[in-house]
Formats: C-alpha cells, structure tokens, sequence
C-alpha cells in the first residue's frame, strides 16, 4: 500500500501490510511468551500477577520472584534472540544463501573457543568468560572477513570461507576439552549448550546496552542491503557504497552475535530460523512456490522480533514440556533448528538452489 501527498508532492511512503500486521503479531506474542515465562516455575504466577508485579503491585514475595528472579531471564532471552534474529538476517542478505548464518559461519564456534581458553586456561569467572566469549567471536568475524576479501566480499565465498572456519574451531574446541579437569569440562559443556538459567541484571545491562547501538544501526542500513540482493553492480548504479555497507552491517552483526552468545551460550539455529520464517510469512502469495523465494528483502525487524519470540518461546517450552527434566534451552532449539535445516535443504533443492 502507498500514501503520497498533495498535488504539490510531499510525502511518499510504501507500507507493507503484510509485514506491518505480522510485526505487531509479533510484538504481542513476544510480550504473551515473556509474561508466560516469568509466571511458569516452581512458584506459579497467574498473568495478571505477573503484570501487577512488574507494574509495582501485588505482595512483595511475587515483586521479588518477578523483577529479582525471573524478569532478567525473560529479558535476557529477548535481546538474545533479537540480536540472533537480525544478525542472521544481515548474513543471509550479505552472503545472499539462506544457509549464511553464525551457525554454520564458525562464529559460535569462534565464541566457544573464546570462552572455553577463560575456562580452561584461566579458571575465569563469569564476566571474563563472557568477555572471551565476545573477543573470540569478534576475532573469527574478523579473520573470516579478511580471508573472504578479493576486491569485495562475495558471497559463495564468505560461506565456503566460514564453514572451513568452523570446522577448524570446532577442531579447537574438541581438543580445549580434553585439556579441562572434569571441573571444567562440566563447566564448559553446560555453557555450550546455551542456556538463561540464572540470568540476573548483570547480563541484561550489557547486552542492552549493545543492542540498544547496533541494532538501529543496521536497520538504518536496510534499504541498502535491500539493494545488494539485486547485485552489486545494480547496488552501484543506485548509489550504495557497497563495500562501506558490507563492512558495518557484519561488523555490527559479529558484535551482535558475539554479545549475545556471550550473555547466553551458543543458542543454535535461531539466528538460521527467525530471518528465514521472517520472509516466508511475508511472501506474496505469488513467490510461494517451491518453498518460498531465497531473497525477498532482509525483513531486520521482523527478523529480530521472530528471533525473540522463538527464543522466549523454546524457554518456555523447555521448562514446561519435559516434566521434571528441565532442558536448557539450546538443546530443544538445536533439535528443532536441525529439523528446519534439513526440511530447508530438501526446499533448496527441489528449487534448483543447492
């Protein structure tokens, strides 16, 4: 839908339903799944409890369970998951393959390493893990965007370049484990898994703070990487700096990744998902077929909000689902992220597209 302005001119602006509606669907479900998540646990809390807790009412017992204990968890795995969202959508654009995620690029792996030598080498506490975690990941962006340049980033290349990386720093990780103690290991592994049990304030105030930065950032930079899914050489003739693009919005991305693997773990697939699930529920119906089309604009806010809510949501779930076995919540998305690969695949496929 457009609205334009006078006869005169004025304003012009393009909205698209579609992706407006299901933005604020979005919204609505991230909120439901984030007071569904502060009111589950072995204290229960009704929803409207919950809201009277976070608004300042109810008894002080259910103010403290909610805004002490459990609203930094909740927090926590909404920026999380937004951080993954629009960090996946911004390697999926730039690499132009819907396989291009952290995941499969190495930079989770990059964060592990990371976190693993402070473990390991170091017996560092909880904020010098989270700072390994993001020098690691920032250290593997780096590296796999210098041994990716040749005159521009390109994206076969920028893929091919990542998964040879995580290769190598899975290597890495398999052998930083056999030197731990059994201590350590348990430490290490627990941490690799991805989990928000025992989320306080301490990781939300960072990660906010990141966030809050670089996530306007790229979005500011949507319309450009709308132009790169048209080729470079059409991005020139529009006017984008293409390089100049390319370098901020994966800085921005890595940093993003890196920060939110550093406050939760490397949480999997979500940063592969919400960006594709994203586009897919705002196709035309007329681009629907054989799966959907690869590229069909980078979606960022979308991305981030689909993020956020797969993430708050798998928690939930996680919790609740399995009876007293509670799962951290990067098994359950590692064992749906692995179905949606494999059935995303198959679609590439058939397609023609792998």
């Amino acid at each position: 839908m457009r609205i334009k302005g006078g006869a005169n001119g004025g304003l012009s602006l393009r909205l698209d339903v579609r992706a407006v509606v299901l933005g604020l669907v979005l919204l609505l479900l991230a909120l439901a799944a984030g007071i569904a998540l502060i009111g589950s646990g072995d204290y229960p809390l009704a929803p409207g409890e919950v809201i009277a807790a976070l608004t300042g009412g109810g008894d002080p017992g259910a103010r403290f369970i909610v805004q002490d204990l459990r609203l930094p968890r909740v927090l926590v795995g909404l920026l999380v998951g937004a951080a993954f969202g629009i960090a996946g959508a911004v390697f999926q654009t730039v690499s132009r393959n819907p396989l291009g995620s952290p995941d499969v690029l190495g930079f989770a792996q990059g964060s592990s390493v990371g976190a693993l030598i402070a473990i390991v080498y170091f017996q560092a506490g909880t904020f010098a893990v989270a700072a390994g975690a993001v020098t690691g990941g920032v250290a593997t962006g780096v590296a796999i965007f210098l041994l990716a340049w040749k005159r521009g980033i390109h994206g076969y290349r920028f893929v091919l370049v990542g998964i040879g990386a995580s290769a190598m720093l899975y290597a890495m990780v398999l052998y930083l484990m056999t030197k731990a103690n059994i201590v350590e290991a348990t430490r290490a592994t627990t941490w690799m898994t991805g989990s928000l049990n025992g989320r306080d304030w301490d990781q939300v105030g960072p990660l906010a703070a990141v966030c809050a930065v670089l996530i306007p950032l790229v979005l500011l930079h949507g319309r450009p990487l709308r132009m790169l899914e048209m080729g470079d050489d059409a991005a020139y003739a529009l006017g984008v700096r293409v390089d100049r693009v390319r370098i901020v919005v994966l800085l921005a991305a890595v940093v993003l990744v890196a920060a939110a693997t550093a406050a939760a773990g490397p949480i999997s697939f979500v940063a592969l998902t919400a960006p594709q699930l994203a586009r897919r529920l705002t196709l035309p119906r007329c681009l629907k077929g054989a799966g959907g089309a690869p590229m069909a604009g980078p979606r960022l806010l979308l991305s981030a909000l689909m993020g956020a809510v797969l993430l708050v949501a798998a928690d939930w779930a996680s919790q609740r689902l399995f009876g007293a076995d509670q799962l951290p919540v990067g098994v359950l998305t590692g064992v749906l992220g692995g179905g949606y690969l494999l059935w995303l695949l198959a679609v590439e496929r058939k397609a023609g597209r792998v």
